[in-house]
C-alpha cells in the first residue's frame, strides 16, 4: 500500500445505514460533514473487529463515516510514518482529525517523530495535531520536554493562533498547570492575560476550558482523591 489513494465509490458496510438527521444537525456546527450515531457506529466496528485492509479501502472512500470506522477497525501500528502524514492532511474533518490522532497516531511508533514535524508545521490544522502529541507527553512522559520553552511558545502565539491550533495549544497550556507544579503560576498567570476561550459556553457540570479555571479545578479534584 502507497501513500497515493484512489477514491472509492462506497462508504463501506453499513456506515451509510447509521445515518441520523438529528446528530448531522448537531454535527455540522461543529464542522463535521456525517451524521452517524457514533455508539452506533462503535458498536459496528466491535462487530468487523481490525481489519487493516478494510480499513484501508473505507478511508480511500473520502467518506467522513467510512473514515471515522476505518480508523476504529484498524492496526494502528501498521502504518508507516509517511502514511499517518497524507492521513492527517487529508482528515479535514474536525472529528475525523481527532480520532486519528488520538486512536492511530498516538498508538504508532513514530508518533514522536511525526510530534516534531507537525507542531512546526505551517499549516495550523497539521500543527494542531502536533500539539496534541506534544500535551500528551505533557502528562504522560514529560522528562525530555522543555516546558519552559512550550510555555513561551504559547504566551507568544496563541493568542493570534487559528481556532483549532488555538485550541490544541490551550490544552497544552492547561495541562502544564495540571500536571507540573512548578509551572502552574507561570500556566495561569499566561492564562489570565491572554483570556483565550474566557467566554466560552460551557454546560452545566462541565469544566470551562478557560486554562486558569481548568487548571483550578483539575488540582483540586486530584487532591481531593
Amino acid at each position: 500500500r502507497t501513500t497515493s489513494r484512489p477514491r472509492g465509490p462506497s462508504p463501506g458496510p453499513g456506515a451509510t445505514q447509521l445515518e441520523d438527521p438529528k446528530a448531522r444537525a448537531v454535527n455540522e456546527k461543529h464542522g463535521d460533514d456525517h451524521g452517524v450515531n457514533l455508539s452506533k457506529l462503535r458498536a459496528l466496528a466491535k462487530r468487523l473487529k481490525t481489519q487493516q485492509e478494510l480499513a484501508c479501502r473505507l478511508w480511500e472512500t473520502d467518506d467522513t463515516a467510512a473514515r471515522l470506522l476505518a480508523i476504529l477497525i484498524c492496526r494502528p501500528k501498521a502504518f508507516e510514518r509517511d502514511e499517518l502524514d497524507v492521513m492527517l492532511r487529508e482528515a479535514r474533518a474536525p472529528k475525523v482529525h481527532d480520532w486519528l490522532v488520538n486512536y492511530v497516531v498516538k498508538k504508532n511508533p513514530h508518533s514522536q517523530e511525526l510530534r516534531l514535524a507537525w507542531s512546526a508545521d505551517p499549516d495550523p490544522v497539521v500543527a494542531s495535531a502536533g500539539w496534541a502529541l506534544t500535551t500528551e507527553r505533557v502528562a504522560k512522559k514529560p522528562d525530555d520536554l522543555d516546558l519552559a520553552g512550550l510555555l513561551d511558545i504559547i504566551e507568544t502565539e496563541m493568542k493570534d493562533a487559528p481556532d483549532r491550533l488555538q485550541w490544541a495549544m490551550n490544552h497544552c497550556l492547561a495541562q502544564i498547570g495540571i500536571e507540573h507544579s512548578e509551572h502552574r503560576a507561570r500556566a495561569i498567570g499566561i492564562g489570565e492575560r491572554l483570556e483565550v476561550l474566557k467566554d466560552y459556553p460551557t454546560s452545566p457540570g462541565c469544566t470551562s476550558p478557560f486554562a486558569p479555571i481548568w487548571i483550578t479545578e483539575m488540582v483540586r479534584r486530584k487532591q481531593d482523591k
